[in-house]
């Protein structure tokens, strides 16, 4: 098994490759997000350990760009931190595994181990309604062919709008699906990221995708197709 490691605190990273050769693996190190982005782009692993404080890119950034670059390898995120909000973007953001620091050993491999047996994941579908399209992959949206920027936020509100096209998604639904299921905040924040999206991805093309359905929700329509 061929892993690559990408951890700043050289003497845990040390310890786990140590442990991992012991093992039989086959075990490249790098402490910094830059050269782990380059590595796991460059070569060809059958897992990546990624830690997510990193100096240069932190480990959210690097595991997007390898996905965004076409690198489907199993990846296993370390952190120290234990929200379920940390989990939720490291798996929106593909990764395949998650581990909090400290660990155990013992079942750091296993989880490799299933990771390898596994295998890389398929590549996700490329989302269409009417003329929006939105590649999961590359973080990319498109409208008539034009890109649309978003935030790491809006992209997942409108990923999840999409997978559900032609649903009402309820408020609750949405904060649990892209924000967290234990999150706290006003809910209003739901409508707050509603008018971002309509403003970035309805307005400049004159148009009203995303419907308001008053007391229940929202939900994301081919317009075209409704007013034919």
């Amino acid at each position: 098994m061929r892993v690559l490691l990408v951890e700043d605190e050289v003497r845990l990273a040390e310890t786990v490759r140590q442990g991992l050769t012991e093992a039989g693996c086959n075990v490249e190190v790098f402490h910094n997000g830059v050269d782990g982005l380059w590595a796991g782009t460059e070569n060809v692993y059958d897992v990546i350990v990624l830690d997510i404080m990193l100096p240069g890119l932190n480990g959210y950034d690097v595991c997007a760009k390898l996905r965004e670059a076409g690198v489907w390898t199993p990846v296993l995120m370390l952190t120290a931190k234990d929200g379920e909000y940390d989990q939720a973007d490291a798996f929106d953001l593909g990764a395949d595994d998650y581990l909090i620091k400290p660990f155990s050993f013992v079942v750091l491999i296993a989880r490799l181990r299933a990771l390898v047996r596994r295998g890389a994941p398929a590549r996700p579908a490329i989302l269409a309604v009417a003329d929006i399209t939105l590649d999961p992959a590359r973080r990319r949206v498109e409208r008539e062919g034009r890109e649309v920027r978003l935030t790491p936020r809006e992209f997942a509100l409108l990923a999840f709008l999409m997978r559900n096209a032609g649903d009402v998604v309820t408020k609750a639904e949405i904060l649990a699906n892209v924000w967290d299921a234990y999150y706290a905040g006003a809910p209003n924040v739901v409508e707050v990221y509603i008018g971002y999206l309509r403003r970035k991805l309805d307005q400049p093309f004159d148009r009203a995708s995303i419907e308001t359905v008053r007391g229940i929700g929202y939900r994301i329509v081919d317009e075209r197709a409704a007013s034919g």
